[in-house]
């Protein structure tokens, strides 16, 4: 018997505020229990009655620190082929690239 789907929390074009841990987590595209954990990990999230609350711009920023890497959660409106090229801006220059090579580095 196949199993049934999950649920996704449907969003719009990014919202300007995240308003409770499911939306957060459907924008970051994880598990409400990692959002509840990167939470007490110093997450931004504000109270807002019973609620907790954030922007994607905050998001974006602390994801950005904690990787040490700017950091951008790509959403429909994303312009995928320039985060591409910005992305790869941060992986290995290819003089280093021909360096492992060289060496015959295999990563085991």
């Amino acid at each position: 018997m196949p199993k049934p789907a999950k649920k996704r929390v449907a969003l719009a074009a990014s919202p300007a505020t995240l308003k409770d841990r499911k939306q957060i987590a459907a924008f970051l595209g994880h598990p409400t229990a990692v959002v509840q954990r990167w939470s007490s990990e110093g997450m931004p999230l504000h109270r807002e009655g019973r609620f907790v609350a954030t922007t994607p711009e905050e998001l974006n920023a602390w994801l950005g620190k904690e990787s040490g890497k700017p950091l951008h959660v790509a959403t429909e409106s994303t312009d995928l082929a320039a985060e591409l090229k910005r992305g790869l801006s941060f992986g290995p220059s290819r003089a280093s690239a021909r360096r492992l090579k060289e060496t015959n580095w295999t990563g085991d």
